[in-house]
């Protein structure tokens, strides 16, 4: 079935952008497929969303990235690099809307797609297909897909929940979405997190004492797998 939804995806490995591509494809997107930047402002025309490699040949994927940017300031940009330094992660961001460090798994890079095109307004009343659940991510609520049975969240939950999707398929520890959420510094040996996770578990999960959405990564923190 089709999105109606049109990406442009610049990536010069062949195998990749073909895995990648078609991969798209199938989940219902148009693709116009680039092998370098060059023409990447004029066919940048109409697209709803960027997926840029960094290393291309001739203009980089930074500079492809700030002129696309420049051109079309509401269209979402996803970098995909093998580079995992912090250093090229905090050059992307400065224009970047997501960064993907390779290798990744298409259903974890389908996800954040997805993320971006509802948060720009292009995918704003598709759902987002998450195991048994539907989620609309403008509305306080989630609808069970099994049942059609709605799902209100609390504010504490709704924001944890969308927190974690935003960073979807990574692992956060608790620092990280206690300080995202509450925006103040965590205390060791705080259980405010763990209850209000707890509690959203018992409304998402078909079995809260085995999630299968909200992940714990024991001596770590939680992850939303894609």
């Amino acid at each position: 079935m089709s999105t109606g939804l049109k990406l442009l995806y610049i990536e010069d490995d062949a195998e990749i952008g073909r895995w990648v591509s078609d991969n798209l494809k199938e989940r219902g997107y148009e693709i116009i497929w680039l092998t370098s930047g060059d023409q990447a402002v004029e066919s940048g025309q109409g697209c709803c969303l960027a997926i840029l490699d960094v290393m291309l040949p001739g203009l980089d994927g930074f500079t492809v990235g700030q002129r696309l940017k420049r051109s079309y300031p509401d269209m979402p940009i996803l970098m995909l690099s093998a580079r995992t330094s912090i250093d090229d992660k905090l050059q992307g961001l400065q224009f970047a809307d997501d960064y993907l460090t390779k290798p990744f798994h298409p259903d974890e890079l389908a996800a954040r797609i997805e993320v971006l095109l509802r948060r720009s307004g292009a995918h704003a009343n598709q759902p987002l297909l998450l195991k048994h659940l539907l989620v609309y991510e403008h509305e306080n609520r989630i609808v069970r897909q099994d049942n059609g049975e709605e799902i209100i969240l609390t504010g504490k939950q709704y924001q944890i929940f969308f927190y974690l999707l935003r960073h979807l398929g990574q692992i956060l520890t608790k620092e990280q979405i206690y300080e995202g959420v509450w925006g103040e510094p965590y205390l060791d040996g705080d259980k405010t997190l763990m209850v209000h996770i707890r509690y959203l578990r018992e409304k998402i999960e078909l079995d809260p004492a085995a999630p299968e959405i909200v992940e714990t990564i024991r001596g770590v923190g939680y992850r939303v797998r894609a």
